[in-house]
């Protein structure tokens, strides 16, 4: 689990443009190196290649199966670890990625049940991944996928400097959810999505623990965590009795029947936010 005080200076709009419409993924680079020197000054932790992880072979896209995968032409099908797609997604993937070479980076190379390899993309010999700029850029949702922690908060950070900015999908100021209005998470059933708000109490039923966001356990929104990882969150350091009263992001796939459910089974999935940090929705 994280916390982040988003709070810290940046660059402005004006400063950090990112042309949504560019084509090239040295001009894209260029603009991504900026922000990253931003977001390297205000986090303190060392921009290192986080995401350098061991190469997993290469190959020209042929084609975009979706908002999260590219077809090889060896035939090869890339799913883009580490995010999840907005409405825009896959345009900006088509932008970047048709027809070019690319690099693929993994802790390893094993197939999904679909037969999908998943994988880090970058562009030529770009050491920014795909998946840097599409978070960059406002065009995806970090996940909370990536086991490297040091990978996984360089994706965050390129994802806090979007909402910062109101790029792509974070100009919208509904893209961000309130947890204490549980209609409009409900109407994101099948999305992921992202939740803020404060946590009212923690319960425990079986081997499910339950953060209610309301006072109606049946139509309020809940974060549900199974028994299997606690012990996950313990390694973290944090004890879920310890977010009563607490603010906090969450992302994850919106369930539920009655009332809206985002079932967490990473501890990235939830961010403890800082006290500095604006209240509402809005990013």
């Amino acid at each position: 689990m994280t916390e982040y005080d988003e709070t810290s200076s940046c660059p402005t709009t004006h400063e950090v443009w990112l042309p949504r419409n560019a084509t090239s993924p040295d001009h894209v680079t260029q603009q991504l190196r900026f922000i990253l020197a931003c977001l390297l000054v205000a986090s303190s932790s060392a921009f290192a290649g986080p995401c350098q992880f061991e190469s997993q072979g290469e190959g020209r896209v042929a084609a975009i199966v979706d908002a999260r995968s590219v077809r090889l032409d060896d035939g090869r099908e890339i799913r883009l670890s580490g995010i999840a797609p907005t409405a825009t997604t896959k345009q900006a993937l088509t932008s970047l990625l048709a027809g070019h070479d690319v690099m693929l980076r993994s802790a390893d190379d094993t197939p999904d049940r679909y037969g999908r390899q998943s994988a880090l993309v970058f562009i030529g010999e770009s050491d920014i991944s795909v998946q840097a700029m599409l978070l960059a850029r406002g065009d995806a949702i970090a996940s909370a996928e990536i086991p490297d922690k040091d990978c996984a908060a360089a994706l965050m950070a390129s994802e806090a400097a979007a909402r910062r900015q109101k790029m792509g999908s974070w100009a919208d100021p509904s893209a961000i959810k309130n947890a204490e209005s549980p209609d409009d998470i409900l109407a994101e059933i099948g999305r992921f999505t992202v939740v803020e708000g404060k946590v009212l109490s923690v319960r425990q039923a079986g081997a499910t623990t339950y953060l209610n966001f309301g006072r109606n356990w049946t139509r309020g929104f809940a974060v549900t965590i199974s028994k299997r990882t606690l012990a996950a969150f313990e390694s973290a350091g944090m004890a879920l009795k310890s977010l009563e009263n607490r603010r906090i992001r969450v992302r994850g796939w919106v369930e539920g029947n009655t009332g809206p459910r985002i079932d967490v089974r990473l501890v990235g999935q939830i961010e403890l936010l800082g006290a500095n940090e604006p209240t509402g929705v809005r990013p």
